[in-house]
């Protein structure tokens, strides 16, 4: 806008500084403005009626712009001269009803314009509310286009937590209990590989291990090939260590006569799941760790300059290879405090298993610590070797210490 003074000095503003190049406006080439909104969800609940007037009132009670107010017919007016209108109860929230007619039933259409003020279950829920006050009935609910993972696992935890049920369960068993209980299957199949964002950009080769069924997983383990090594299986064995505790957290959540305990054993089940999550992404964490070593020594050496790269990228794969090893042992140790909370605490039917998960423990860190050290021999920086050599001693001290608590107070049960 050719004179315009006021937006031209706008930009000198520190609230509008560019984040990219000067405070000038360039009127020969112009500026790139680019804007961002956070993630919208359109979602469609479904109801028992046909009724798009019915629908749109339900719409009304629940959108956050609400209904205008009417009076003979006629929109009342503020003193702005505006339409006085009353808030709906969901913020964040667009919505109207309509008659979809390839299904012969009523919907409110919403857009979730900011899914951390109103999630997807919270407004499916207000819907419900509304909807029954008015005689009708929600049958279900879709999802049109994408969704976030946080979404359906903050739903199923939601959704389990009203029925006063663990929620450290698997995320499959999240998406699964969100998706019954928002009935997002009523109109068709929901398949999480296709709606949820994150399953749609993983990259399946970032996963290769983990996804094997047991038996390819262990016929690659004992193949001719590497890898996966002793760092993949102290990663599994960790992963199914923590399993087992979480698995004891569940069973002490559900326990007859345990009810009002179901919280405390819910939290630690959720820890349980947070390590065996972490354990099993290292699984191929690790193999990837040994494949980038393979790859540097694999560079060309012909020339000075490709032997100084050829040497870096030795040097970053092989601390790269000592980092994720140590992480297993981080992950493995740490899971040691669910086991000797459920060994103490939890199911006394179950102890046994709590002792077996802290036998894994204890070999996930031992096996990951071989890991660390085998990896450390070849690290130039004597310093940092030193240094996490130190830490993962310690580690594998008090893991060893606390594997003898777990067993003891695991025995003592048992009894015989």
């Amino acid at each position: 806008m050719p004179g315009n003074t006021k937006v031209f000095q706008k930009i000198k503003l520190p609230e509008w500084k560019p984040d990219f190049g000067p405070a000038e406006f360039d009127a020969k080439r112009g500026a790139t403005v680019i804007g961002a909104r956070d993630f919208l969800v359109a979602y469609n609940v479904n109801l028992n009626t046909t009724s798009t007037r019915r629908a749109n009132a339900i719409a009304f009670d629940v959108r956050e712009a609400g209904r205008v107010v009417l009076e003979n017919g006629k929109p009342v007016k503020n003193a702005d001269g505006s339409s006085k209108s009353i808030p709906g109860s969901l913020k964040s929230v667009k919505a109207i009803g309509w008659f979809i007619e390839e299904y012969g039933v009523a919907q409110i259409s919403m857009n979730l314009t900011n899914i951390n003020i109103t999630p997807v279950h919270i407004a499916f829920d207000e819907v419900c509310k509304k909807a029954t006050e008015r005689g009708i009935r929600v049958t279900g609910s879709e999802l049109v286009g994408l969704i976030p993972l946080k979404s359906l696992l903050d739903a199923g935890k939601y959704f389990l937590k009203k029925q006063q049920r663990s929620i450290g369960v698997s995320e499959k068993e999240l998406i699964k209990i969100a998706v019954k209980s928002m009935g997002l299957d009523e109109l068709g199949p929901f398949k999480p590989e296709e709606r949820i964002i994150e399953y749609l950009l993983k990259e399946k080769a970032n996963t290769k291990l983990v996804s094997m069924t047991l038996i390819d997983f262990v016929d690659e383990t004992a193949s001719e090939s590497p890898a996966p090594g002793g760092g993949s299986i102290s990663a599994y064995v960790g992963s199914l260590g923590a399993s087992l505790a979480t698995m004891v957290a569940n069973l002490s959540s559900h326990k007859k006569g345990w009810d009002e305990r179901w919280e405390e054993f819910s939290n630690w089940a959720e820890k349980g799941q947070k390590y065996k999550d972490e354990l099993l992404y290292l699984v191929d964490k690790d193999t990837a760790a040994f494949n980038m070593i393979m790859a540097a020594f694999g560079l060309p050496k012909a020339t000075d300059e490709e032997k100084k790269i050829r040497t870096q990228a030795i040097q970053d794969a092989t601390k790269f290879a000592i980092e994720i090893p140590f992480k297993v042992m981080e992950a493995s140790y740490g899971s040691m405090a669910v086991i000797k909370a459920m060994a103490e605490i939890g199911n006394p039917n179950s102890v046994s298993d709590a002792g077996v998960g802290a036998l894994c423990a204890r070999s996930a860190v031992m096996g990951a610590f071989m890991n660390v050290r085998i990896n450390a021999a070849g690290y130039d920086d004597k310093n940092y070797v030193n240094d996490i050599v130190a830490k993962g001693k310690k580690i594998e001290n008090d893991t060893i210490a606390l594997e003898k608590e777990i067993l003891e107070i695991v025995n003592k049960k048992i009894g015989i």
